[in-house]
């Protein structure tokens, strides 16, 4: 490990595939054998987690999660009636 990288996520997405196996004593698995694929342009960007982790590092890319559309709140708030 060449040391900790603080990076933003990629744009990439897993193309999912599973092949279906069986263990020695007969029980159904399913191995993951899909294609992670990444947009073009992005392994060459250095701020991008794929690109940390392909180069040695360990990638810390902070996340959240809130779809909402900030940006239109107060302009919604002021073109509706609050009841």
């Amino acid at each position: 490990i060449k040391g900790v990288r603080v990076c933003r996520q990629a744009k990439a997405h897993w193309l999912e595939k599973f092949d279906k196996r069986s263990t020695p004593n007969g029980r159904d698995y399913y191995w993951p054998v899909g294609k992670f694929i990444v947009e073009e342009g992005e392994m060459d960007l250095e701020d991008t987690d794929v690109w940390a982790l392909e180069n040695g590092y360990v990638s810390i890319v902070p996340i959240q999660f809130d779809l909402t559309a900030h940006e239109s709140l107060e302009k919604l708030k002021k073109s509706t009636y609050e009841y």
